[in-house]
């Protein structure tokens, strides 16, 4: 399970895949979520929002963060340079998170080998649950993990994003060529 300190400095901001809200701690970006994906904190997707996750669009981490994603999505940077805290999730949830900042730009892994990779060969299934709940979308690349036979499979993002996202780094031949089109689905 994610759980977050209840001192969180928070934004949300537009981008060409559609509005995100990041978070940060004193530590660093503890969040990077699509407004509309699975597994968003209960403290964003509330209609009330929590009271200690206090807006603040002037953070330094986010107003970073928020500036890293626009270029990373406008193709004018191909790696994420921000602190990042990872320490919300389990032991095993952050080993899977630190597995995915190793893999390069324009490249793809499967969920069976990350697992090897982390010695865990018959994890393949929690390997994906960790995948799947990774709180940092597109910092701790978890879009580039695909399914054994190299089939786009979850993203709590949705697929139309993560076929976005690895056609912008030159991962995938073909599939979207304008990546505003996702933020409509």
């Amino acid at each position: 399970m994610t759980t977050f300190s209840n001192d969180l400095a928070c934004t949300r901001f537009s981008t060409i895949l559609g509005d995100m809200y990041a978070a940060a701690s004193d530590q660093g970006l503890v969040g990077l979520w699509f407004h509309d994906q699975r597994h968003l904190p209960a403290q964003l997707s509330s209609d009330l929002p929590d009271p200690l996750w206090r807006m603040d669009d002037k953070h330094p981490v986010l107003t970073k963060a928020r500036d890293q994603v626009r270029e990373f999505l406008d193709g004018k940077r191909r790696d994420f340079d921000l602190p990042l805290d990872i320490s919300a999730g389990t032991p095993f949830q952050r080993s899977v998170w630190q597995a995915l900042l190793n893999i390069p730009t324009g490249k793809t892994t499967t969920y069976g080998a990350l697992a090897r990779q982390l010695g865990k060969t018959q994890a393949m299934r929690a390997v994906g649950a960790a995948v799947g709940r990774n709180p940092l979308s597109l910092a701790v690349p978890c879009h580039r993990v695909l399914g054994q036979d190299g089939s786009l499979t979850g993203y709590a993002g949705g697929l139309p994003r993560k076929t976005a996202l690895l056609t912008l780094e030159g991962a995938l031949a073909g599939g979207i060529s304008d990546v505003s089109d996702v933020s409509k689905n």
